[in-house]
């Protein structure tokens, strides 16, 4: 019996290099969804296989409470790169857990209960994290979740300050929310997240899960907008495809986190794949590529939209994380460019075509997406 909870697609992957993958008939696809942004690097990374390898013959596993090199490293580069002060460093193996590590940690250094999420929020699908997590379809097989958690519009300062209050421990932001569609935080409205959690003594948590390590233009999205939250999780292209998420913590929240704690938190091996990752991302300045690339993508998609009036509502984003919002359904536009173009890129909702391309795509990559999709359209 094939795994039940994934709808698999008609196409079984067999390598992959760089930007593509390769089916087990030979097909190669142009990949521009990167797994939801988890290979920044691309498949098969010569830097992150080497490193793998490596550690994979000295060590494979040890639990986390005996120190080893390679870990000691991750935390050292995690917090050498966080934003601000985040220089507490908690690892375990996805978003999810790190998000619901998030929502413990604030809880136990505010002493409060209350967290604040956004419509059209993702946070994971774990009965903690998924209580933050604003679709109904998400959770309605398994409710009642965990409780105390109120819901505003996405974007509205007004909102947020109203419900932000004495008794909040936390407020969840994506600065991109990406299962929601695309949607781009303003300047204005992230700093006004952090003057009103300050206020209230909350948390104020970022989700960067799918924005971090380079995607939006800057390591973090966050520093985009010069605000640093209390709370920092990643995961998804830490360790280019193999399974880490982080919690980035303040001072003040490492003071009291509880208590919490994660089997393989930190395996030496995927720990070797992260210290590789980091390290290309930074010596290769993939951030600015992102941005250069991702505005050049969305400009390519806007003005072919114009040219050949294709049934485009808008174009969004921030770097290599770019949604287009179709006049028609997401998945038949989806299915299209992977079946008649070898072209994989991923839904975000009902109606929005989402890229995330490895960060070391280049404009040949991103003309041959735009290619297949005016076709597509047309």
């Amino acid at each position: 019996m094939s795994g039940f909870v994934f709808s698999e697609k008609p196409i079984t992957i067999e390598s992959g290099e760089g930007v593509h993958l390769t089916g087990s008939d030979g097909t190669e696809y142009l990949d521009f969804g990167a797994s939801y942004a988890c290979t920044p690097l691309g498949h098969s990374h010569p830097a992150v296989t080497e490193a793998v390898q490596e550690q994979a013959a000295a060590l494979t596993y040890v639990q986390a409470s005996y120190p080893v090199d390679t870990r000691t490293e991750t935390y050292e580069k995690l917090a050498a790169l966080a934003p601000g002060d985040l220089d507490n460093v908690w690892l375990c193996n996805s978003g999810t857990e790190a998000n619901e590590a998030a929502m413990k940690f604030a809880r136990a250094a505010t002493g409060d209960s209350k967290i604040v999420a956004t419509k059209r929020a993702f946070h994971g699908r774990t009965m903690g994290a998924l209580a933050l997590t604003w679709k109904q379809k998400y959770k309605a097989p398994f409710e009642p979740l965990a409780g105390d958690v109120e819901f505003i519009e996405y974007g509205d300062a007004d909102a947020l300050e109203d419900a932000i209050t004495d008794d909040t421990a936390a407020l969840f932001l994506e600065p991109v929310q990406g299962e929601g569609g695309i949607h781009p935080a303003t300047v204005d409205y992230l700093q006004a997240a952090r003057e009103a959690t300050a206020d209230a003594d909350a948390a104020l948590v970022f989700d960067e899960i799918q924005t971090g390590v380079g995607r939006t233009g800057t390591l973090w999205a966050c520093e985009q907008a010069g605000v640093v939250p209390d709370i920092l999780t990643t995961a998804k292209g830490i360790a280019n495809g193999l399974p880490m998420g982080a919690t980035l913590v303040a001072d003040w929240v490492a003071e009291s986190p509880g208590d919490h704690g994660s089997t393989f938190s930190g395996g030496p091996v995927v720990c070797a794949a992260a210290n590789a990752t980091l390290d290309a991302v930074v010596e290769e300045d993939l951030p600015a590529h992102a941005k250069e690339l991702g505005d050049y993508l969305v400009s390519e998609i806007e003005a072919t939209t114009d040219e050949h009036d294709l049934p485009v509502r808008s174009v969004r984003g921030s770097g290599l994380m770019v949604g287009i919002e179709v006049k028609r359904g997401a998945n038949r536009v989806l299915r299209d460019l992977a079946v008649n173009h070898g072209v994989l890129a991923l839904p975000a909702g009902r109606s929005v075509v989402r890229l995330l391309p490895p960060l070391v795509a280049e404009e040949a990559h991103a003309d041959a997406f735009v290619e297949a999709f005016t076709e597509v359209l047309s």
